[in-house]
């Protein structure tokens, strides 16, 4: 006579992994996100600098409107300030 016992050590070795995969899955999409945002704020801020310092050489109507439309300012002063103070 023989005996046969089921275990359950399978299941479980499963249900870890897709666990353990979730999650990896789960911290890579943070991961990719946070870079993406941070990439954002250093182009941004290298786009700010950029027409900062085109403003410095030539005060084109174009260049004042492409900075009010990244510092949120309409005044021309404000944002010849805040461009002197990234610039400096």
């Amino acid at each position: 006579m023989k005996f046969e016992i089921k275990t359950d050590e399978d299941q479980y070795s499963k249900r870890f992994f897709t666990l353990f995969l979730n999650f990896v899955i789960f911290s890579f999409i943070i991961l990719i996100f946070n870079i993406s945002f941070k990439l954002g704020n250093i182009s941004r801020y290298y786009e700010i600098n950029y027409y900062c310092n085109l403003l410095k050489v030539d005060k084109n109507p174009v260049n004042f409107k492409k900075l009010s439309n990244l510092f949120n300012k309409a005044s021309k002063q404000k944002i010849l300030d805040l461009c002197r103070e990234i610039v400096n």
